[in-house]
């Protein structure tokens, strides 16, 4: 116990000295936080504008519905140009009882948006001026759905990510370094055993983790953000330590082959930059292609992402940490016999 608390502090104080590696650790994924959560804070907020040429009772309607944002012009010509630009998704010409709408073949998704509305408009108006009463009703009402905000999906994906660049990068690059600069031979020679230098590594990348997860729902929970975490948020705590061991197993499995701290960093950015693009860091892998999809599954860093997600934000329960945990421990147990296999004393 002597030899694991005096090699724990010690590495305590090398990570903490070490200004480039506490940069990478935190300020480096918590600025991809920052800037895609001011980024995207205020999606689907806005309302679809659309030009306007004339007035009328559907026109008086749908400013006074607020569903669309309407831009008053005056020039036929003008408001269709707005169109062709690409600036606005569709015009409405307003000529006596006959509407006209010009809408962009580029932006369909908006077009039918905008379609629909007016469209919806017309036909409520037409059915008032019969002066009959409606044969159909129709109803609408707002219900929860399970859509996250931005900052909602963005936080537990980037924490998972930050973990796992610390981790790899932390493991590998210590490797690599003490055994150029011959400390594990001397940690060889010295009475101390090789489970107490490793778990004393692993402990201080699990510290590392934790304090990550802190500081980055404490910066996702800012107003300016507004990240909101379930009730089961500190399931949170058990993945965020598996997943420590699981790239840290992954690390060391780097740096038993790379001779350098910069062969290391390249190797360590080649698996684990991709790897956060293919497992739903940046963005869901619902919009992705189903091919990308069945790949990301492969990719231990998909199911930490997936767990913190459900424990984090989606407020599901202890069950939903059964796959992704078994996931990571098997990752690790996998990676960490290979690396053990590998793994040099000296060069």
């Amino acid at each position: 116990m002597t030899a694991f608390k005096t090699l724990s502090l010690a590495m305590f104080k090398g990570f903490i000295r070490d200004k480039v590696t506490l940069f990478f650790t935190f300020l480096f994924p918590l600025m991809f936080l920052v800037i895609f959560g001011l980024i995207l804070r205020d999606v689907g907020a806005d309302k679809t504008k659309i030009a306007v040429v004339g007035d009328g009772p559907i026109v008086s309607a749908l400013r006074d519905s607020g569903v669309l944002e309407l831009q008053p012009y005056d020039d036929e010509n003008a408001a269709v140009q707005k169109v062709k630009d690409g600036d606005l998704p569709a015009a409405l010409i307003v000529r006596g009882q006959v509407l006209d709408v010009r809408f962009a073949q580029s932006d369909q998704v908006k077009s039918a948006t905008v379609v629909g509305i007016i469209n919806g408009f017309v036909d409520k108006a037409n059915v008032a001026a019969t002066g009959q009463p409606p044969r159909f009703t129709f109803a609408a009402e707002k219900v929860e759905d399970a859509s996250l905000k931005p900052i909602q999906f963005l936080t537990p994906g980037i924490l998972s990510w930050g973990v796992a660049v610390s981790a790899v990068f932390g493991s590998a690059l210590t490797l690599v370094s003490w055994r150029r600069k011959q400390v594990l031979r001397r940690i060889r020679l010295a009475p101390v055993s090789a489970t107490s230098v490793l778990s004393s590594r692993i402990l201080v990348s699990a510290g590392v983790a934790l304090l990550q997860g802190a500081i980055f729902i404490g910066v996702a929970s800012l107003p300016v953000f507004g990240l909101r975490l379930s009730g089961s948020w500190w399931l949170a705590i058990p993945l965020l330590l598996l997943g420590t061991i699981a790239f840290f197993a992954l690390g060391m499995l780097v740096g038993a082959f790379a001779k350098t701290e910069e062969a290391a960093s390249a190797a360590a950015n080649i698996i684990v930059l991709p790897m956060a693009f293919m497992s739903g860091t940046f963005f869901p892998m619902d919009q992705a292609p189903a091919w990308l999809q069945a790949v990301s599954k492969v990719f231990p860093l998909r199911h930490m992402n997936d767990g913190m997600l459900d424990v984090l934000v989606r407020g599901k329960g202890i069950q939903a940490l059964a796959v992704p945990s078994a996931i990571l421990v098997g990752f690790a147990l996998v990676v960490g016999f290979l690396a053990s296999r590998v793994f040099k004393w000296e060069e």
